[in-house]
């Protein structure tokens, strides 16, 4: 099998039917596991921080959500090389790397988890680490854009992001689940709080295993990595990866571009963070720090001297396209919410719901473990389930509607949900019995992953058809990486306004970007005398 393709254009029908669809058929179902695992490791600490309160782990909350907050804005921040990484490096070497480093932080978070003792700075390394799942995303999704024609991108890529996104739900999942078993030896840890898991809750008193949360992936991860490098392939036409060097070569470059986002995204962390928690105690405002983050991270690839100059240079066109702001904007509504609640929800609902809320002295207090609490680890998973298995149709049902006209509709739905859920999580924050709002927290809840699964197959759809076939990839990537600060975003959102005792205020500030997101689209796509109609 040819490792490098030197002719490739899928949009020739007679090629595509020869030989074309059964090769990005390949490439397709190895991209989607190794995204699976890219996703999970990105994202487990908001599962693993659950188990950490329930074994008495020496932390706060509030340390507890940096950790989730730490790997959101790493691997957001990695989206940015990474979104440039198949011109430079070529799929096949691209998706074998960045999935092997994934073993990284998947071991280490393992080791490190089988003390409770094991200071925080160790696992905020850990988190920082996790952040190569995030990364990866971008360069995931431009590298399938280049082997799919135009009339079935919203399918293709619906298909790699959405099956991808099942990473959030299998790892929700899986996690406590392996959690209960000794499968990878080790020591056990007695759970002083109840804890649960897709079955039913486990009871205070349990043995559980949770080292186990990181080792599961490294097990994964092995053959995927495997599979990558026998079964991929580098596309080096023209519009693609041209003069692609030794693949010696295209690792040290995206070594390099990947070391750049991790010290930017640091010196960010640095900034944001008080010093209890590892930071300067300077505790700039996010909305601060993520912008110098992101124009810190693109300033520096462009220094960068040779090939990847020049070819950053040529990529760089995007940003002199008014529709990559467009787009980058929406995408940021529907993926920036999926990834960012993903990030959150579980979290949430153990500090929400799993304790009273009761007023002594007539200051009401948060730290009463409810009895009669849902358990975190038993519902975190169905959110990001729905959002993920609805994706693929959301591009499908674009395909045919049009995708800023789906787009629009979801949008609306989004604003509804979440002022619903604000305003029964204002309910609950308040009362000695929050589990009397738990299902309609719920069921709005799951409206609201299901419409930014449904945004986020339409957005892809949208941007497959507004860009070029040289732009395309790149504009993939870059929204992606923006989007994906929501992952840093929403869980720092939450944790301030749950220390704010006020947790729906969060819940409004998104329901008001969503409205702006409505009039964008609108503005774009589908006034009367709209740049592309509908596309």
């Amino acid at each position: 099998m040819a490792r490098n393709l030197t002719n490739w254009d899928p949009e020739d029908e007679k090629f595509w039917n020869a030989e074309g669809k059964r090769i990005a058929t390949r490439n397709l179902w190895i991209s989607i596991p190794c995204l699976l695992c890219g996703f999970a490791v990105w994202l487990y600490w908001g599962i693993i921080t659950v188990q950490m309160i329930n074994l008495k782990f020496p932390f706060s909350q509030a340390e507890l959500f940096t950790l989730a907050a730490i790997a959101g804005l790493s691997g957001a921040t990695l989206r940015i090389p990474s979104s440039f990484f198949i011109r430079i490096a070529g799929g096949r070497n691209t998706i074998f790397l960045t999935t092997a480093l994934l073993i990284i932080p998947a071991a280490g978070t393992g080791f490190l988890l089988q003390d409770p003792e094991t200071p925080l700075w160790q696992f905020q390394i850990m988190a920082l680490l996790s952040g190569f799942g995030g990364g990866n995303f971008a360069s995931s999704m431009s590298n399938i854009s280049f082997f799919y024609p135009k009339n079935v991108q919203g399918y293709s890529l619906g298909m790699n992001a959405g099956l991808g996104n099942f990473g959030v739900t299998t790892m929700q999942i899986l996690v406590p689940l392996v959690m209960t078993v000794g499968v990878f030896g080790g020591s056990a840890l007695i759970l002083a709080n109840s804890s649960g898991t897709l079955v039913g809750k486990i009871p205070a008193g349990t043995e559980t295993y949770i080292h186990n949360a990181g080792y599961i992936w490294v097990a994964i991860l092995v053959p995927l990595v495997i599979a990558a490098w026998f079964g991929m392939n580098n596309i080096t036409a023209e519009h693609v990866s041209p003069g692609l060097d030794s693949t010696v070569g295209a690792f040290g470059k995206i070594l390099g571009m990947l070391a750049v986002g991790l010290v930017t995204a640091a010196i960010g962390l640095w900034l944001l963070l008080p010093e209890s928690a590892g930071g300067s105690g300077l505790e700039l405002s996010k909305w601060i720090v993520l912008p110098l983050v992101i124009a810190a991270t693109v300033f520096a690839l462009r220094l960068i001297r040779g090939p990847i100059r020049q070819s950053l240079e040529q990529q760089y066109a995007i940003f002199r396209n008014k529709h990559t702001w467009a787009m980058t904007v929406i995408y940021t509504m529907t993926f920036g919410s999926f990834i960012g609640y993903a990030a959150a929800f579980g979290l949430a609902i153990k500090v929400v719901f799993g304790f009273q809320h009761i007023e002594v002295d007539g200051v009401v207090t948060h730290t009463t473990v409810n009895p009669n609490g849902p358990s975190a680890l038993m519902y975190a998973w169905t959110g990001p389930f729905i959002g993920a298995l609805i994706r693929p149709i959301g591009g499908m049902i674009s395909d045919r509607f049009g995708g800023a006209l789906v787009t629009q509709i979801i949008s609306v739905v989004m604003v509804a949900c979440a002022l619903g859920v604000a305003y029964f999580l204002s309910l609950a924050y308040a009362s000695e019995t929050p589990e009397d709002y738990f299902l309609p927290f719920l069921v709005l809840f799951l409206i609201l992953f299901a419409a930014t699964g449904i945004g986020n197959g339409s957005t892809f759809r949208t941007i497959a058809v507004v860009f070029d076939k040289v732009q395309a990839g790149p504009v993939l990537g870059w929204t992606s990486a923006v989007a994906a600060y929501g992952a840093f975003i929403i869980p720092k959102v939450f944790g301030e306004q749950i220390k704010a005792t006020t947790p729906e205020y969060a819940l409004y500030g998104f329901a008001a970007f969503y409205t702006i997101c409505i009039g964008i689209n609108w503005w774009f796509y589908l006034r009367r005398n709209a740049y592309v109609k509908n596309p």
